[in-house]
C-alpha cells in the first residue's frame, strides 16, 4: 500500500480549485432535510436517565443528496440536483433552502403521495445526544422515475460529472443506474456513486464508487479482520467484480484508501485536526472526489482532496460545507 502523500504546492492548489469551480455538476439521489436542535443541558431528567436539553436554537439544511449538492453550490460549484421530495411541509422547507443555495432544482419531482424524508438531531454540548428520523420508504413509481430520468438526460448535456448518492430510501434502483450510466458514458463525463449497504446494486460501468469501510467489507462478503487486510482484498475484489476505474473507501479516523487497477493501494491519512461532528462527511467526500476527477485531477490528487475536505467539515458541527480559502490552506499545508 502506498503511504506517501501527494504534496501541494499553492500554485497547483489555486490551479485545481479554479478549474473545479468551472465544472458543472448533476446530483442524483435520496433527498432529504436535516433538522438541528441544540441547546445545554445543566440536569438529567427525573423521569429516566436521560439529558434535559433546554433549547436554544433550531435550524434546517439539505440532507442526503441535497447536502451533496449544498457541499459544492457552497463552494462556488454550479450543481443541479435530481430526484423526489414531497409536496408537504418538510418538502416545501427543503426546495426553499436549495433555492436560496442557488441549487438548480429543475430536476427535481414534488409529489403529494410522497412523505419528505426529515432527520432531526438534538446537539447539546456539542455532541448529538439522540436523532429522530421521520421516513417512508418505498420504491419509485415508473410515472416518477420515468420523469426523473428524463430531467437527468437533459440536465446531464451541460454537466462535467455526475453523482449517485443513494441513501437506501427507495429512488434508487437498477435501471436507474443502469440509465445513468448510459448518459453518462455518452457525454463522456465521469459518474460516481455512494453507495449504501441494505441497496443491492451492481455498479458496473461507473468511474468511481465511494463506499465506507463497512460497506466495502460487506459488499464482497468478507469479514472485518484486525490489521487492515480485509479492506484490501475487499477493494481489489469490487474493482475487479464492477469493472470500476477507481473505488475509494473512507475508513474513519484511518483516512481513506483508493484501489485503482492496475496500481497500488494509495492511502491517505485522516487530515481531521478536531472531531465535533461526523454528519455528511461522506457527502463532502464524494462531493469533492468527483468535482476533482471532472476538473481533470489524479485518481490520488482527488482522494486527497476528498480527504482534506472531509476532514474539514467533521471539525464543525452539524452537516456543515467549506469555503475555498479552508480547502486551500489545508492542502497547501
Amino acid at each position: 500500500m502506498k503511504d506517501d502523500p501527494i504534496q501541494f504546492t499553492e500554485a497547483h492548489v489555486q490551479d485545481i480549485l479554479a478549474r473545479m469551480q468551472q465544472r458543472r455538476i448533476l446530483v442524483v439521489g435520496d433527498l432529504m432535510l436535516d433538522r438541528f436542535v441544540c441547546g445545554k443541558v445543566s440536569r438529567i431528567s427525573p423521569e429516566a436517565p436521560v439529558p434535559v436539553v433546554h433549547v436554544t436554537h433550531e435550524s434546517a439544511f439539505p440532507g442526503g443528496a441535497a447536502n451533496v449538492a449544498r457541499n459544492l453550490s457552497d463552494f462556488g460549484i454550479p450543481v443541479s440536483l435530481a430526484g423526489i421530495v414531497g409536496s408537504d411541509a418538510p418538502g416545501q422547507e427543503l426546495m426553499e433552502a436549495l433555492s436560496e443555495a442557488g441549487i438548480g432544482t429543475e430536476g427535481i419531482v414534488q409529489a403529494p403521495e410522497i412523505r419528505t424524508t426529515v432527520k432531526t438531531r438534538v446537539i447539546a454540548r456539542q455532541q448529538q445526544v439522540v436523532r429522530v428520523d421521520r421516513e417512508h420508504i418505498e420504491a419509485l413509481s415508473a410515472a416518477h422515475e420515468a420523469t426523473i430520468l428524463g430531467h437527468c438526460d437533459r440536465l446531464a448535456a451541460s454537466a462535467d460529472g455526475v453523482i449517485i448518492e443513494d441513501y437506501g430510501k427507495g429512488l434508487i434502483n437498477q435501471h436507474m443506474v443502469d440509465t445513468l450510466s448510459r448518459i453518462a458514458a455518452g457525454r463522456e463525463i465521469p459518474l460516481t456513486a455512494d453507495p449504501t449497504a441494505s441497496n443491492p446494486i451492481d455498479w458496473s460501468g461507473l468511474s468511481a464508487l465511494k463506499p465506507n469501510r463497512h460497506e466495502a467489507i460487506a459488499a464482497a462478503g468478507l469479514d472485518d479482520r484486525p490489521g487492515g487486510s480485509a479492506i484490501d482484498e475487499a477493494g481489489l475484489a469490487l474493482l475487479d467484480r464492477w469493472d470500476l476505474e477507481m473505488l475509494l473507501v473512507t475508513l474513519g479516523e484511518e483516512g481513506m484508501c483508493l484501489f485503482q487497477s492496475g496500481q497500488p493501494p494509495y492511502h491517505t491519512p485522516t487530515r481531521a485536526r478536531d472531531v465535533y461532528d461526523v454528519s455528511g462527511a461522506g457527502d463532502t467526500a464524494i462531493a469533492f472526489f468527483t468535482t476533482a476527477l471532472a476538473a481533470g485531477c489524479s485518481g490520488p490528487e482527488a482522494a486527497e482532496i476528498a480527504n482534506h475536505a472531509a476532514g474539514i467539515v467533521v471539525g464543525k458541527l452539524g452537516t456543515a460545507t467549506i469555503t475555498p480559502d479552508e480547502l486551500a490552506r489545508s492542502l497547501s499545508g
